[in-house]
């Protein structure tokens, strides 16, 4: 009696090693309420390119700037600046171009030359193209048969490039320079002879 009674209990607790065995399996891992409705796995990662405008030319960026200029047997030396700094150069200001011009004549056999007129056009730009011209602005001399520009004779102007549109972001300026150089040494005629030039400045964004 007492030996069918221990078979009895060792084979119960067998049996109850073999159930609490999977209850103690089952306990491992994460809680499936954790994943039910969600991926594991990770974000793609994405790239974005960014498009940059490409800077604004300025020949004015730093102050000044010297161009040698052609017209027949004359050379001219114009120095270009601002008195108004780069980053005042907004649309609705007042913004001014000094110029100095000084010519050479090669061959040189000492007929004199002069300036006759000297015609600023400013074209402003926006981002799709030029926009309408501001008006032109004339120096012409006033003496006969002009001013003597000759080295070591000079002519210095002053102008202005007025108001623009608010949506430009710069402008051309063209110089235009009328000479006339004498034929002959002692001669009262005088042969026309044009140069012109062309700055592009930078329109400071407020």
């Amino acid at each position: 009696m007492r030996g069918r009674s221990a078979r009895a209990l060792a084979r119960a607790g067998v049996i109850a090693g073999l159930v609490v065995l999977p209850i103690a399996l089952a306990g491992c891992g994460p809680a499936p309420w954790n994943n039910w409705g969600y991926e594991t796995s990770s974000p793609t990662p994405t790239s974005t390119r960014q498009t940059v405008a490409p800077p604004v030319k300025n020949d004015l960026s730093s102050g000044a700037t010297q161009r040698d200029l052609q017209a027949g047997a004359v050379k001219a030396t114009v120095d270009y600046w601002s008195t108004l700094s780069m980053d005042k150069w907004t649309a609705d200001a007042l913004k001014p171009i000094s110029l100095s011009l000084i010519t050479t004549i090669e061959p040189n056999d000492g007929q004199k030359v002069y300036l006759q007129r000297a015609t600023m056009v400013a074209v402003p730009q926006s981002d799709t193209g030029d926009l309408a011209p501001l008006d032109p602005q004339v120096d012409a001399a006033s003496v006969n048969p002009g001013y003597l520009v000759l080295s070591p004779y000079s002519y210095s102007q002053n102008f202005t490039v007025g108001p623009v549109p608010s949506n430009a972001i710069s402008v051309t300026v063209q110089f235009t320079y009328d000479f006339l150089v004498q034929t002959t040494p002692t001669s009262n005629e005088y042969a026309k002879q044009t140069a012109s030039d062309t700055l592009t400045i930078a329109i400071a964004q407020q």
